[in-house]
């Protein structure tokens, strides 16, 4: 159908006025509807309601090819196109296609570079409101996720789920080459450098290559040590036989630079 109302900051369009106006609620950070039973707040008074049913419970969307239900209609209709396949939006500037609006609009700004979502505590943006969401738990140390077996709690779902595995032994990630499974995608990776010899982390001072990251932190701590020795080298140079002053900067990368008393 048609949608005429545009929003300026981001491109989205709407078929009416209304909905423009609680979308713009979202760039602008305006939530003027509470929930009675934990006080957050909302931007539209339908995510009021389907917030509601994190507390009642209710999930009155079920799916008709399996067993799930879900609180909100958009859920439902995402999810029931993991039984069809159906991949109605393309990327306009690629050819990715994805089953929801909002997985095209979260794409479509890594093309774009576009970080609407910006923290009101520091000075960064983001492309998803879940990024900014998650960074913003860095400056208020709201741990919501919960681990049931130990009461560990984490900042974000992906650390609980990676910390559940050490209780369930579970290792989803498994190695094309040799087998081996892992707890973590993360250790996989690290893992499949070992098969084919890729050394991504490039030391800024000599050109020298490593595979892990704190290898090359390892590495740079050598560069330190040794620009100290040399700056205590020459300090005792110069005291001695007043030779030309040097300064180093291996901090930065730069080459000595000799440069003559006057």
């Amino acid at each position: 159908g048609e949608k005429p109302y545009q929003c300026t900051n981001c491109g989205r369009a709407f078929p009416v006025h209304g909905s423009l106006i609680n979308h713009m609620k979202t760039h602008t950070g305006e939530k003027p509807y509470t929930c009675n039973q934990c006080d957050k707040t909302f931007s539209g008074i339908k995510n009021l309601k389907c917030h509601l049913r994190t507390h009642t419970g209710e999930k009155p969307y079920h799916c008709t090819q399996c067993e799930k239900s879900f609180s909100q209609k958009s859920q439902l209709i995402n999810h029931f196109r993991t039984h069809t396949g159906e991949k109605p939006y393309q990327c306009s500037h690629c050819d990715n296609f994805f089953s929801n609006y909002s997985g095209l609009i979260s794409h479509e700004r890594t093309h774009t570079g576009e970080k609407p979502y910006k923290c009101h505590h520091c000075e960064k943006s983001f492309a998803q409101t879940s990024s900014l969401k998650s960074h913003i738990r860095t400056h208020t140390g709201e741990k919501p996720y919960l681990c049931t077996q130990c009461g560990m709690s984490f900042s974000r779902v992906n650390h609980l789920k990676n910390h559940l595995r050490t209780h369930t032994g579970e290792k989803p990630y498994q190695c094309s080459h040799c087998g081996m499974n892992f707890s973590q995608n993360g250790a996989l990776k690290r893992h499949l450098i070992t098969h084919t010899g890729e050394k991504p982390y490039l030391c800024s001072l000599c050109g020298k290559a490593f595979y892990r990251k704190s290898h090359l932190e390892h590495h740079q701590r050598i560069h330190t040590r040794k620009t100290t020795n040399q700056c205590k080298q020459l300090d005792s140079d110069q005291s001695a036989n007043g030779d030309d002053l040097f300064h180093l900067n291996a901090h930065q990368g730069e080459n000595i630079l000799r440069q003559p008393l006057i």
